[in-house]
């Protein structure tokens, strides 16, 4: 039995999450692990305003009710399903915890405009660059409205990195059996159409995803590959590496799953090897 942990806010609860994640629980008999962080530097008010106001205890309370509501829904929403399901409620530091949690996990789901704060933010939200950038097992970026999957896209340009999150994305979720997979790969326009790799790749392909079909783009890789998933629709997951530059040089290149949790909607399986 695989373990599952959704990441959740229960001042801003993410229905999208919650339902991404019992999705893939259902489908892969996992254990679903709900985990609440709260923050203890998380508030749904401004801290000034409400010591002004003479209502600080009183705005402490109404989250503390909002927290303990959105536990209650979740786990009516994991019983009605009939989930194997546990609750966990960390009070520290939400990115540390959730990092703690993430060694643990086979795989964490997320929503994309998740900050864990009282501001709100276009993704990639800086909360979701920090996870990604040190978080210890796969990440599913659910989108901000959860659909059920039609197609899986996986991006594979030769690099170890692209086959480790293949590889990853074959063992944890089982779907690309389920689901038309395609594998895309971009060269320049002087390039053969061939796969890097293309012998291994396919015969490695072959044991996982008998059916899938292989794309040779030509041109720049960020804006081809943009261009191609914008025609894909919402409901198509896409399955990448990321983050695998240094820190440094992260503040003067995005991370291509920067670019694609800006520009588009539907799912992202990350995966990324140390």
């Amino acid at each position: 039995m695989k373990k599952i942990i959704v990441a959740l806010d229960g001042l801003k609860l993410s229905d999208s999450s919650i339902q991404t994640a019992i999705q893939l629980s259902k489908q892969h008999q996992a254990h679903l692990v709900g985990v609440f962080l709260d923050d203890f530097t998380r508030n749904s008010f401004d801290v000034a305003q409400a010591l002004q106001q003479n209502n600080m205890q009183a705005m402490i309370e109404k989250d503390q009710h909002l927290r303990d509501t959105a536990v209650k829904l979740f786990e009516e929403q994991c019983q009605a399903q009939k989930l194997n399901y546990t609750v966990r409620r960390d009070k520290n530091f939400a990115i540390q915890d959730l990092l703690r949690e993430s060694i643990y996990a086979d795989l964490l789901v997320i929503s994309a405009d998740e900050t864990f704060t009282r501001f709100k933010e276009e993704p990639p939200t800086r909360f979701i660059r920090d996870l990604l950038a040190d978080v210890q097992c796969p990440v599913l970026i659910s989108p901000l409205r959860a659909q059920p999957l039609d197609k899986v896209v996986m991006l594979y340009d030769g690099a170890p990195s692209s086959v480790f999150a293949i590889k990853m994305f074959t063992s944890v979720l089982s779907i690309t059996r389920l689901l038309p997979t395609e594998v895309i790969t971009v060269k320049g326009p002087e390039d053969d159409t061939h796969l890097p790799e293309n012998k291994l790749m396919k015969e490695f392909m072959r044991r996982h995803s008998p059916d899938a079909v292989f794309t040779v783009l030509k041109g720049d890789p960020e804006q081809a590959i943009l261009d191609k998933l914008k025609s894909e629709g919402e409901t198509t997951l896409v399955v990448l590496g990321a983050y695998q530059r240094g820190a440094v040089s992260r503040w003067f290149r995005s991370s291509m799953a920067d670019l694609l949790l800006k520009e588009l909607k539907c799912p992202l399986f990350i995966a990324h090897n140390k």
